[in-house]
């Protein structure tokens, strides 16, 4: 039986694509362009457009036409940890360090190995943590404001896996969550993966749409909102006492669990309080020590109401047991001693400095960031592709995320996120100076 005109078509633009005949950010003729030179319906032209962008080779625009995608990479970059080529100067990741810290740990480890009783961190530890190291990080949470019993407090092996034991503990495959249309990258991973349904809040500069939220709680069944209220990432705001206030009235209204992740709160000076402060019965804090200490050092938290404890307990259990006790040890330590404190400080003032170079080298460019932040946010113009733009900075060995990997809905703007912690300053210069050039160059 010989091959239908559409599959062999699709067969054609994939071939072509592939092999780089037809290159990142080539606009296709529009569906009617396409019937008309191929004798094909219009429907039959729009399902040759429809596979291939099921295969991730091509992307619709509403108002814009079809473009071809960059395909030499994942389209999840941005989300997965990947090695960074030699040469290469990585704005996609941040793992920000500051000089001395490993001095820090060496020091720790000395003092470890003088300590008491070595063998019991050989052993099993709690699913939550042993108790004394949970009071550690309930006192520590005293400087953002949120007050809790340790016996609220459950250790887990960094912020990534407290996200994903609330989410497996207390969530069902099928539920909906609402997230803001632009969240997150791991978010979105955790997600699919537990087969849960996102919705997206749609978000203004300085936070979400609460008005969009309320009407979406009206019209679906949505179990639980995930919300980053304090240093957004990717769009760096923090939400104000009034924003906080609303969105906890929404959440009590509809019976909404709040996952208040709070990975880059540290960055923030004097927010106002937590989500947890104004709404402790339905929601769960999540943070971890990555950012604010080491990426390396693989210790978060979870803070929630005494009624999940429990269940988040046996999620642990089912997934690590518990974390590693030699790291859960140096964190406590680092936290009761004021080291945890101190980093924080210095980290916040080694953002703002990376800030104001930043603002310097894309002077004359819309960003998006708060001042303190490892990261900014960079809309492009209506005539400007993405994915086009990074694919030509990763040949000037600079690499960028485009906003795919942040975006909820079907809509994904043309925008870079760029973090700003993984390089050395002058690299850091030297890479948003050849950002701003090459987007003066597409555009």
């Amino acid at each position: 039986m010989p091959r239908s005109r559409y599959k062999s078509l699709v067969d054609e633009f994939a071939a072509d694509i592939r092999s780089g005949r037809l290159l990142p950010g080539t606009r296709l003729p529009t569906h009617r362009q396409l019937a008309a030179t191929n004798g094909l319906a219009l429907v039959t032209a729009s399902r040759v457009y429809a596979e291939l962008e099921a295969m991730g080779l091509v992307s619709g625009e509403t108002g814009r036409g079809t473009f071809v995608r960059e395909t030499s990479w994942s389209p999840d970059q941005g989300i997965d940890q990947h090695d960074v080529a030699a040469g290469m100067t990585d704005l996609n990741f941040n793992y920000p360090a500051l000089p001395g810290q490993a001095e820090l740990l060496r020091n720790a480890l000395r003092q470890l190995a003088s300590a008491g009783d070595l063998e019991s961190l050989l052993r099993y530890q709690p699913h939550a943590g042993r108790l004394h190291e949970r009071a550690a990080v309930a006192r520590h949470l005293r400087v953002r404001g949120l007050t809790v019993e340790a016996a609220q407090v459950l250790i887990v092996n960094g912020a990534q896996q407290g996200l994903a034991v609330t989410m497996m503990a207390l969530l069902q495959p099928g539920d909906v969550i609402a997230a803001d249309a632009l969240t997150y990258s791991g978010f979105k991973v955790l997600a699919d993966s537990l087969h849960l349904e996102i919705v997206p809040i749609p978000v203004f500069d300085h936070g979400p749409d609460l008005e969009a939220l309320e009407s979406l709680c009206r019209h679906r069944r949505v179990r639980a909102v995930y919300t980053m209220p304090t240093l957004h990432n990717p769009l760096g705001w923090v939400m104000s006492a009034d924003q906080r206030e609303h969105l906890v009235t929404i959440a009590r209204r509809h019976g909404l669990l709040i996952i208040e992740d709070a990975a880059y709160a540290f960055l923030a000076e004097n927010p106002p309080a937590p989500l947890a402060v104004l709404a402790p019965e339905r929601t769960v804090y999540v943070s971890g020590l990555s950012k604010s200490v080491a990426t390396g050092l693989r210790v978060g938290f979870v803070v929630a109401p005494l009624q999940n404890v429990p269940a988040l307990a046996r999620t642990i259990r089912a997934t690590t047991w518990n974390t590693p006790g030699v790291m859960t040890a140096i964190a406590s330590t680092w936290l009761d001693d004021g080291t945890v404190m101190q980093l924080e400080a210095q980290k916040r003032r080694d953002a703002q400095a990376r800030q104001a170079v930043a603002a310097e080298a894309l002077a004359g460019l819309r960003c998006i960031r708060h001042p303190s932040s490892y990261f900014l946010w960079l809309p492009l113009s209506e005539d400007a592709r993405a994915d086009q733009i990074a694919l030509a900075l990763m040949r000037e060995n600079v690499s960028v995320s485009t906003a795919e990997p942040f975006a909820t809905s079907a809509n994904v703007p043309h925008a870079f996120r760029l973090a700003l912690g993984s390089v050395e300053m002058g690299a850091l210069r030297e890479a948003l100076e050849k950002v701003k050039w090459m987007i003066g160059a597409y555009s």
